[in-house]
């Protein structure tokens, strides 16, 4: 007997523009301990189909068919029958744990509230209860995280804390809706992890809902795979990956970029260096402290970072956040002022020098942001925001010559001349982001800085970005620095990879070797932590964890987490040396793996942020 089954079931909403149907007819069952997969993109209806089965509609929908767990019908029951059902015998973790926990409540408050209402615990049954739970999550320093409040814990543990709280009360159906899409690679594989032994050790089903094939591969037993509100394929994860029949299915897989492929020949690089970084700091000092003298602490986000790009070259740079690469990015373009350091652009140094001369130089030195939404201008046209670089640079040019020049740019850029007028709240995610691309292509750089360009879109959407951007360089031939912690996705595009962590290289080599022999255990942890998108692959792989958290970059200690034993010999302020290994191929010092591993008692204690 399916313990969660759908029949019939279809989810619409009234809106302004008359009845939008999202989910239609679709027909799917979950048996108990197992794993089913919904796949498919943005607007296809995964999310809504559970949170019509839960009960979580807006006011607006509305939802007809049939859904019964262990056999009794749940769809559309009263409020208070439902709340007798969500949180004891289903649960969901969001995508999002920041907008899904009250702010305002303390992590152990949320937690015991629910113990409260579906088992009646309270005082200290209640609090060991939840300790239990986050000690089962893997969470650090569980007793003093049930005193803080939500904003004070990083993202990878706010999601412990969603998957403590659903699984409080020991439900059968654990409902995942995308838990990894904002988290770092390490931290993504650290969630799977957990719900992969909540189903294991509990006999939990779940329920995945996931665009990302790769976390399909690793977790599902059976896929449906869903667009525009049906579902258009189904089978065993075999079956799907091995010997997919609809279109759209084979789309999905041959779009995901893979770790375990060959990279494709790039296109020539030139001799000619454009760009040195030397040495460059970006240092923000933190008040510790309140009062009329409150003590500061430098927090280090670019601490010493060195490198070169040629022409026609492409420079991957990875890491998880907080690691210094967005402010990295906007040091080199001088957006932030360095603390330190040198930036030199063709010869002349950029940090040294006034912004009025500064301003000559933008025109061949640009960047595509990770939310191109935010970054263009709402009261503008796209044709507008597009054009707005050639009035700067190209005064000279008539209102009629830019209008050509955007068009061109547009169609270039894959954007229908029917939306010239449009602005951006009118376009999606993708239309907007190709207008970013093409407001920074529209001068021909020389240099593009790529800032999670396409992290934040569907995997067909951000295929086609980077097959773009790969396309306009080699017709441009100019050099781009591709910020991502999609490594697949920087393995793709990129001749060299830099690694960052704190602020700091770790390791810097051609793409190739990095993947192939990658040497420092910070980068062997970010590529083991990869899902690649096959089930007897991603199955049978092992992955390198790394003890701890990723400590806060405040910490001044916080550099030496590779080098236990420096921290044991009391050296608590030296700062690994980056060293070349073999010809380009750049490490940072490091203990032996099983040094680090084993962890170190002074290592843990000058973690602590």
């Amino acid at each position: 007997m399916a313990l969660l089954e759908a029949k019939n079931l279809s989810v619409s909403f009234d809106t302004s523009d008359g009845i939008v149907k999202a989910v239609k007819n679709i027909d799917f069952a979950i048996a108990p301990g197992e794993c089913l997969g919904i796949v498919g993109e943005s607007g296809s209806g995964k999310s809504q189909t559970f949170l019509a089965a839960m009960g979580l509609l807006p006011k607006n929908g509305h939802a007809s068919g049939s859904v019964t767990l262990n056999g009794t019908e749940i769809l559309n029951l009263p409020i208070n029958k439902l709340n007798s059902i969500r949180g004891s015998s289903m649960a969901m973790i969001f995508q999002d744990p920041l907008t899904a926990l009250t702010p305002h409540l303390k992590v152990g408050e949320q937690m015991q509230e629910s113990l409260g209402i579906h088992q009646g615990l309270s005082g200290r049954k209640a609090r060991k209860h939840c300790l239990d739970w986050l000690d089962k999550v893997r969470m650090p320093e569980a007793e003093r995280r049930l005193e803080q409040y939500p904003h004070e814990l990083s993202g990878g543990m706010r999601q412990r804390v969603m998957i403590a709280m659903a699984m409080l009360n020991n439900p059968k159906l654990l409902i995942a809706d995308e838990p990894t899409t904002a988290l770092d690679v390490t931290v993504q594989a650290e969630i799977l992890d957990l719900i992969a032994d909540l189903q294991k050790n509990e006999g939990t089903a779940v329920a995945l809902i996931t665009h990302d094939m790769g976390v399909v591969a690793r977790m599902c037993d059976r896929i449906e795979v869903m667009r525009y509100g049906a579902y258009v394929e189904s089978g065993s994860a075999d079956d799907i990956f091995y010997a997919p029949k609809h279109e759209y299915t084979q789309r999905l897989l041959s779009a995901m970029p893979r770790l375990d492929t060959v990279q494709e020949d790039r296109v020539k690089i030139d001799a000619e260096k454009l760009l040195t970084v030397n040495d460059v700091k970006v240092h923000f000092p933190i008040a510790m402290s309140k009062g009329l003298f409150p003590k500061k602490v430098p927090l280090k986000a670019v601490d010493g970072v060195s490198f070169d790009i040629m022409a026609g070259e492409t420079l991957g740079v990875v890491g998880e956040s907080g690691c210094g690469k967005s402010t990295l990015a906007r040091a080199v373009l001088q957006l932030i002022p360095p603390s330190s350091g040198a930036v030199s652009w063709l010869g002349h140094d950029l940090a040294s020098m006034p912004k009025s001369e500064l301003k000559q130089y933008r025109k061949d030195l640009q960047i595509v942001f990770q939310d191109p939404l935010a970054s263009l201008d709402p009261r503008m046209t796209i044709a507008d925001s597009i054009a707005e670089p050639l009035k700067t640079f190209r005064p000279d040019m008539t209102v009629r010559e830019r209008k050509r020049k955007v068009e061109e740019m547009m169609e270039r850029v894959g954007l229908e001349q029917s939306m010239i007028n449009r602005y951006p709240h009118e376009l999606s995610g993708g239309q907007n982001q190709r207008v970013g691309v093409a407001r920074a292509m529209i001068n021909k750089p020389r240099l593009i800085i790529c800032d999670e360009a396409v992290s934040a879109l569907d995997v067909s959407i951000q295929a086609q970005i980077v097959a773009l951007l790969k396309e306009l360089q080699d017709e441009f031939g100019m050099s781009m620095i591709f910020i991502s912690h999609d490594l697949s996705v920087v393995r793709d595009v990129s001749d060299r990879i830099m690694v960052l962590y704190l602020g700091r290289v770790v390791e810097l080599a051609h793409a190739d070797a990095i993947y192939k022999d990658a040497r420092h255990p910070y980068t062997k942890s970010l590529i083991s932590a990869v899902p690649i998108p096959d089930p007897k692959i991603e199955k049978s792989r092992s992955r390198l964890k790394i003890p701890g958290e990723l400590p806060s970059p405040l910490n001044p200690r916080a550099a030496l987490r590779f080098l236990p034993s420096k921290l044991r010999a009391g050296e608590m302020t030296y700062i690994p040396k980056l060293q070349e290994t073999t010809p380009g191929h750049w490490v940072a010092e490091h203990d032996p793996l099983d040094v680090i591993l084993a962890g170190d008692p002074l290592a843990d204690q000058a973690l602590v942020s």
